[in-house]
């Protein structure tokens, strides 16, 4: 069948979750076995980060393959622009059935001029805001605000809503075994699927993890970032690894069910999360910093052009996944996309892969950060608001922290004069990333 001569790909995608909550990353705790098999038996992104730290900008670079500020979205509520060419979009030229099962978050309007707001987050999602995916269709614009850790709706591709009772985690996979076994195998399928676990339930202000979770994962280790801070993580934790075992549970589900229906070996299983959560330790919540508690991400890839239990220790972005993704899927690169195919890495390497990543920030501050093996660099805007501008053309530094003494980012060097030529190097660094991202070339003052 045609369906055999490009792989499958399913992209599966958590909220808000640590790299360190998995096993496969150091978890002492049995959170993540499923997850952790697949990384054992395909490639483990060791050092994987997010190009923006918080929900709605993440999905949108992954969508477009563009930096946050390029297409527009630079914090939520900023709605992908119509029409534009999206992952979804060029897969299907590329003869996939794009599907999409989740939180979109892509699609309202709460940030510009009066008539063009538009609220969509407890609404069905029409199909010129759904970014490509025409095939099949099951999501809410932002389902924290349609559910809770138990029950809750989405709306199918007619607009209808489909209620759901259980916890969230099963039932949004129910849903996907309800996809795989309804393919007819005449194309190949992407995808797109977007748990919101373990993303805190806003409105009850606490992460929701499955019943008996505060007991189950009680015994944790604390992470190092977190050791002797305030912020909300005593309370929260367990839940919170209790988000991640019902993932990595059901994940499990979908593995046998693409086994069950013998296509696991014809299909890429992409593992990652939008960012992490430092707990409230960083700021008045979970993530818009430049930390790696908030930053560094799990990412997982196992499937045709992905095996043999491969280790990468370079450097990776989450902008590097577009072009992964229609690389494996023979399609054409999306116009101005940035990063690279991480396909590069899993041969025998490449000798010219960039040695840092690049990170926009917004809503807790107009922020950029650069971040190499050994140095962390981030700088803020003094005379700009994160929830109103996109960029500055003055930023001061901010953060400085050599990660190799202190990979916990405890002790911040930004002004410590010992250090004047690696805060040089890495704002250099910083502004060729700025250059890049179409921004115009800042001054950077030192700090103080």
């Amino acid at each position: 069948m045609p369906g055999k001569t490009k792989p499958n790909i399913l992209f599966i995608f958590s909220d808000q979750q640590r790299w360190d909550t998995m096993g496969c990353y150091g978890q002492k705790l049995d959170v993540t076995p499923n997850l952790d098999r697949l990384a054992y038996e395909g490639v483990l992104f060791r050092n994987a980060f997010t190009c923006q730290p918080v929900c709605g900008p993440a999905r949108a670079c992954l969508q477009s393959g563009k930096y946050a500020t390029e297409v527009g979205c630079f914090k939520n509520g900023i709605a992908l622009p119509l029409g534009i060419p999206t992952l979804a979009r060029h897969m299907r030229k590329a003869g996939y059935e794009a599907g999409y099962i989740g939180k979109w978050h892509l699609a309202s309007v709460n940030f510009g001029p009066e008539d063009t707001l538009l609220n969509l987050r407890t609404e069905p999602v029409p199909p010129e805001r759904r970014g490509g995916y025409d095939d099949y269709w099951l999501a809410a614009d932002v389902l924290e605000f349609t559910s809770h850790g138990y029950d809750g709706y989405m709306y199918d591709a007619d607009m209808k809503r489909v209620d759901f009772k259980g916890y969230r985690v099963d039932c949004v996979t129910d849903f996907v075994l309800d996809y795989l076994g309804t393919r007819t195998g005449e194309k190949p399928w992407f995808l797109f699927l977007s748990y919101i676990e373990p993303h805190h339930q806003n409105d009850h202000n606490r992460y929701e993890g499955p019943n008996g979770s505060r007991e189950k994962w009680k015994d944790y280790e604390v992470p190092g970032d977190l050791v002797d801070t305030e912020g909300d993580w005593r309370e929260n934790f367990p839940d919170y690894l209790g988000c991640c075992n019902s993932i990595d549970h059901n994940f499990g589900r979908i593995r046998d069910e693409l086994e069950k229906l013998g296509v696991i070996d014809n299909t890429l299983l992409i593992y990652t999360s939008d960012h992490g959560s430092h707990f409230r330790t960083r700021n008045a919540e979970y993530k818009r910093a430049c930390h790696d508690a908030c930053t560094h991400v799990p990412l997982i890839i196992n499937g045709p052009g992905f095996t043999g239990g491969k280790v990468v220790e370079e450097l990776v972005s989450l902008i590097d996944l577009p072009p992964t993704v229609l690389a494996a899927g023979q399609a054409a690169p999306l116009p101005g996309m940035q990063g690279r195919p991480l396909q590069e890495l899993t041969g025998n390497g490449t000798d010219d892969w960039p040695d840092e990543v690049f990170m926009q920030i917004s809503e807790s501050h107009v922020g950029r950060a650069v971040r190499t093996d050994r140095w962390k660099y981030s700088v803020r805007a003094p005379e700009r608001e994160g929830g109103r501008h996109p960029d500055s053309n003055l930023y001061v530094e901010d953060y400085l922290y050599d990660l190799k003494d202190d990979p916990h980012e405890r002790n911040n060097l930004v002004k410590d004069p010992a250090f004047d030529g690696v805060r040089a190097d890495m704002r250099q660094r910083l502004m060729a990333f700025m250059a890049r991202a179409h921004e115009a070339a800042p001054e950077i003052r030192p700090a103080g």
